[in-house]
Parts: C-alpha cells; structure tokens; sequence
C-alpha cells in the first residue's frame, strides 16, 4: 500500500474525529452550546467516522479508495455547512428562520414577543467565540481543506 493512501486513510478518519472533539470538548468542557446548524456539521463527521475506520479493515484497493473518498465527501458535507453557517454568522445571507432572530417592521408586537418566545435558547446567527473567524468558519476551513487533501492524496496514480 502507498504512503499516499495511508495517509489519506489516516487523515480520513483523524480529521472528523479531532473536530469532533474540538465541538464536543467547547461544549462540554468550555461552555458553549451549539445552535442548530453547528449540531447539523456534526452529523456528517459522525458518519464519516464509520466509513473511514471501514477502509483500515478492507483489503481490495479499489474499495479502499472509494471508502476513503466518501469520506472525504461526507467531510466536505460538514464544510459546506460550515460555509452557510458563518455566511448567517457574519451576515452574508439570511439564515434559516427557526435558527435566526426575526426583526422588522412586518412583525407585530405579538409576533414578536411570540418569536422571541419561541426562539432557540442558541441562535445561529450570533456565534458564541470566534478567533480569527468563527467556530463554523473553522470548521469550513479545515473540513474543506482537509477533504481536498484526501481526495489529492486519493488521486495520485501510485496511491491506487
């Protein structure tokens, strides 16, 4: 087996699993509670995890590979939504409205205390710590890159 692909098996599952513990060690350990959208760039590491730890136990090269793209695909999922979610962040788009605070003139006053009333205890668009950039521009950042990573080191004629 190539160093390449080693590497990509490698990084396929490291990747998805220190993210996932940055996530869950700030929640747990440092105190901030995920909005929606941050708990929906988890699901897909979740998923990742299984399908790369598969490609350690698989022999046929072929299978390898493709076990390793798709999970660089579902890293690149969680990316994605990284993306969206510090476009909401930073205010380069409208969020989605369960996830978002409403304001404007077509709310009454009863809309409003009863949007305020209904609103998560989290919103998605207000991010909780940022350094440099936001948690969900974080994760974008390394998901995305680490995804693209993968799948170069994937496609290297000598890694199959």
């Amino acid at each position: 087996m190539s160093r390449d692909i080693l590497l990509a098996r490698r990084l396929a599952l490291l990747l998805p699993l220190g993210l996932l513990a940055g996530a869950l060690g700030s929640q747990y350990l440092g105190g901030l509670y995920p909005c929606e959208m941050c708990h929906w760039q988890r699901w897909p590491h979740y998923a990742a995890i299984p399908v790369a730890a598969a490609a350690f136990f698989v022999q046929h090269r072929f299978t390898r590979a493709t076990l390793i793209c798709i999970a660089a695909a579902l890293i690149a999922v969680s990316g994605a939504i990284g993306v969206f979610h510090a476009g909401v962040e930073y205010g380069w788009w409208p969020g989605i409205t369960g996830c978002t605070a409403k304001a404007g003139a077509e709310l009454s006053g009863a809309d409003l205390l009863d949007s305020i009333n209904r609103a998560p205890l989290v919103r998605c668009d207000a991010p909780q710590w940022t350094f440099g950039l936001s948690l969900a521009g974080w994760n974008a950042l390394f998901s995305l890159g680490g995804a693209a990573v993968i799948l170069a080191l994937v496609g290297r004629r000598r890694a199959l």
